[in-house]
């Protein structure tokens, strides 16, 4: 039989991160079975190397130790040295980032993590420098560490002690991330109100303890959270704020909220050139970014953008969300329907070059000089720069002042920069592009699904709904097992990898229910009930009450991790409990509101003692405590479909019901026959009973809490009735 170790196994992988690795003189593994046997029966430890394919410096760390022989002859020699793509691995990347956030206090990547052969890990760190460097931190070099490690895995004594730390290690990260709390059961927000269920909306309840945090934790001056640098976007802390001030009216949330969105969209992480957003700033001020774009940060930006649009009506908001769309459509979207993942940080070898500029190089972009001089002082491009002599992009200077400087007509202003960023946009088309990581993941998409969706409603545009579709069709035609009910989490040009995670399943259901409340499809609820089914039967345990990252029979590791706290991404958790919550509606008999009860109750204690980090089950919380919104609409059935009548689209685009379940659904009850079937339902369900429509017109039905309206034929007269009989 080959010796697996005997040379660098990642050209037989898919992943563009992988095959960035290829071709290094380290006998790189991929994490599989071969290679975890070798370990074992070459009695090495493992060094686990986990990065992505547009992470600065995961590049760095390569040019510096992993394309160097003397680094390879250490690593080839005395460990196995396996690589991970964290984007088609998550839970290793959740087991791992974590105990390295537990030991050293921060996390990142690439993730760098020396295990026993058995996967237990006992040392940690993210980027080292191949020697010690003092310009890069005081961190030790890499080269040192791993001959330190070789010799010590030899010595008796040495190796007792790293088996003992391995296992200690191991335990923490079972407590961390496998076991729930026992005294965790309980109310998850407010106390418990008169008519039953608990009064989680107010200033104590779960959305009150999650917005005055965010308030605490908010630069009021530069927008976002943390007096310093790096700065993350954060939207769920943004959408939290926004939904304090619609129920409680606090100025000071609303302030929070939009000064944040501004900043966001006046900075560097903003790309003024081509729209969508970059992954984070380096600084305060959000000016400098780190230049990677990723799919899941341009899903769920537009969704804030969009909310902050509704409760405001600021139509700078929609630009942004329509600017961060229309970017996916031509950057990201796959040619059958599908996203990518990522753009690199990188071209040419040098992060940002395709974003930044010099005053000579927007000038001879732009040719007019009285329009070149106005977009130099609209974006602050300087002779000096703001990046390595260059400038990243930022609006500098308002569209008055700019009237106000150049003696014109704001009209005129706008005119000139609109030319000015068609003429940088062209001239930057002509430059090497960021390389492009094109797996599609089923996870990502669904956030991409959802918001893609939420756009063609907000935006009264369908096309954007249409994409959202698309992407859907994509990923069920490559990633669904429809026999076994079975997702897989990757494609890659015709190959599938890896078994779908609780991310895969939930946010896909999320942007299948989303669509189905946008298009009145059928079969888009249908299918997002089918994944919540399997996230009950395959993530739930009723012994724990809690749903894990991994599914029941998936591949063991050193523990099985749950996914609570909100990350780069949404929780997985927090995402699966409200999307059950939502569709327990339609399938009252499956006993997915118990399992959302179950989990949110099981980490009530983490939701209260730390809501910042938990801000998708503390919303979860909120809905369920409060009986959440629903509006269903009974109009004219087309094969399948309920499209929402014109009148209530526009409505629903300008009114924030941002935790309401938007139900369109056929005219009688009689018409539900072919629904149930589709759905795998024995009866009409009571959120839909005796709705029908009325009149001969598309009917609403609006309730609020636990408290419902007259059928009427206007979203505003349903929600109006409310409003005359005061709240519940």
């Amino acid at each position: 039989m080959d010796d697996p170790l005997a040379r660098n196994r990642l050209d037989e992988e898919e992943s563009p991160y992988l095959r960035q690795h290829a071709d290094n003189p380290v006998h790189w593994q991929p994490w599989d079975d071969a290679a975890l046997r070798a370990a074992q029966a070459t009695d090495r430890p493992i060094f686990l190397s986990i990065g992505y394919s547009a992470c600065h410096w995961c590049h760095v760390m390569a040019e510096e130790s992993f394309e160097d022989e003397e680094v390879a002859a250490v690593l080839n020699d005395s460990f196995v040295p396996i690589k991970v793509d964290r984007e088609e691995r998550p839970d290793l990347d959740r087991v791992y980032q974590t105990i390295c956030q537990l030991v050293t206090g921060g996390g990142g990547w690439p993730l760098s993590v020396w295990l026993t052969p058995e996967g237990k890990p006992f040392y940690v760190g993210t980027y080292f420098p191949k020697n010690e460097n003092p310009q890069r931190g005081n961190v030790p070099g890499f080269l040192d560490v791993c001959r330190s490690f070789a010799a010590s895995w030899e010595s008796e004594s040495d190796r007792e002690e790293m088996e003992n730390r391995a296992q200690q290690w191991t335990d923490a990260l079972r407590d961390n991330l496998e076991t729930t709390d026992p005294g965790g059961s309980g109310t998850s927000g407010g106390s418990t109100s008169s008519s039953g269920g608990t009064a989680g909306g107010g200033e104590n309840g779960a959305l009150g303890n999650v917005a005055k945090a965010a308030l605490r934790a908010t630069d009021s001056e530069h927008g976002g959270f943390g007096s310093g640098g790096p700065k993350f976007p954060q939207p769920g802390r943004i959408e939290a704020l926004l939904r304090s001030y619609a129920r409680s009216g606090s100025d000071d949330a609303l302030s929070a909220a939009t000064t944040t969105l501004d900043a966001m969209a006046a900075g560097g992480i903003y790309d003024h050139v081509g729209g969508g957003f970059h992954r984070y700033a380096t600084d305060r001020e959000w000016t400098v970014p780190h230049f990677e774009k990723m799919l899941y940060d341009n899903a769920e930006l537009p969704r804030v953008y969009l909310a902050a649009y509704r409760l405001t009506g600021r139509e700078s908001y929609a630009t942004i969300a329509r600017e961060t769309f229309d970017f996916l459509a031509r950057e990201f979207r796959h040619e059958e329907g599908g996203f990518f993942s990522t753009l690199d940080a990188r071209s040419e070898g040098e992060e940002g070059k395709y974003y930044v500029w010099t005053p000579e190089e927007v000038e001879a972009a732009i040719g007019d000089e009285r329009t070149a001089d106005i977009a130099l002082d609209r974006f602050g491009v300087t002779p000096g720069g703001n990046f390595e002599g260059k400038t990243v992009l930022t609006v500098d200077a308002s569209i008055p002042e700019l009237a106000d400087t150049y003696d014109c007509e704001e009209r005129e202003i706008v005119d000139r920069l609109d030319d000015a960023r068609a003429a940088l946009f062209e001239a930057r088309e002509e430059r090497v592009r960021p390389a492009r990581d094109e797996k599609v993941l089923a996870s990502w998409n669904g956030l991409a699904i959802s918001s893609l969706a939420r756009g063609g409603l907000v935006l009264r545009d369908d096309e954007y709904a249409e994409l959202a579709a698309d992407a859907l069709a994509f990923v069920r035609e490559h990633l669904w097992d429809a026999a076994d009910r079975r997702l897989a989490r990757r494609y890659k040009d015709g190959d599938v990898k890896g078994d779908g995670y609780l991310d895969d399943y939930a946010f896909l259901a999320r942007g299948a229910f989303d669509l189905y409340q946008v298009t009145g499809d059928v079969e888009h609820l249908a299918f997002g009930l089918d994944l919540a089914r399997v996230i009950g039967s395959e993530f739930y345990d009723d012994g724990a009450e809690t749903l894990y990252m991994t599914p029941a029979e998936g591949e063991s590791l050193v523990t099985r991790p749950q996914e609570l706290q909100d990350q780069s991404t949404p929780s997985s958790a927090g995402v699966a409990t409200k999307l059950l919550l939502d569709l327990d509606a339609f399938a009252p008999d499956e006993g997915f509101g118990d399992v959302a009860s179950a989990v949110l109750d099981t980490h009530a204690n983490r939701i209260r003692g730390r809501p910042l980090e938990h801000v998708s089950l503390a919303l979860a919380v909120d809905e369920r405590d409060r009986g959440g919104t629903e509006v269903v609409v009974a109009a004219e059935d087309s094969g399948g479909a309920v499209p929402l009548p014109e009148s209530l689209r526009d409505s629903l685009a300008t009114t924030y019901l941002p935790d309401a379940v938007v139900s369109p659904r056929p005219p009688t009850d009689g018409d539900l026959d072919g629904w149930l079937d589709a759905l795998g339902l024995g009866e009409v369900p009571a959120i839909w009973k005796g709705r029908e429509m009325r009149d001969g017109e598309p009917t609403v039905y609006v309730c609020e809490g636990r408290t419902c309206s007259p059928p009427a034929h206007s979203l505003s007269e349903a929600l109006g009735w409310f409003d005359s009989e005061g709240e519940p």
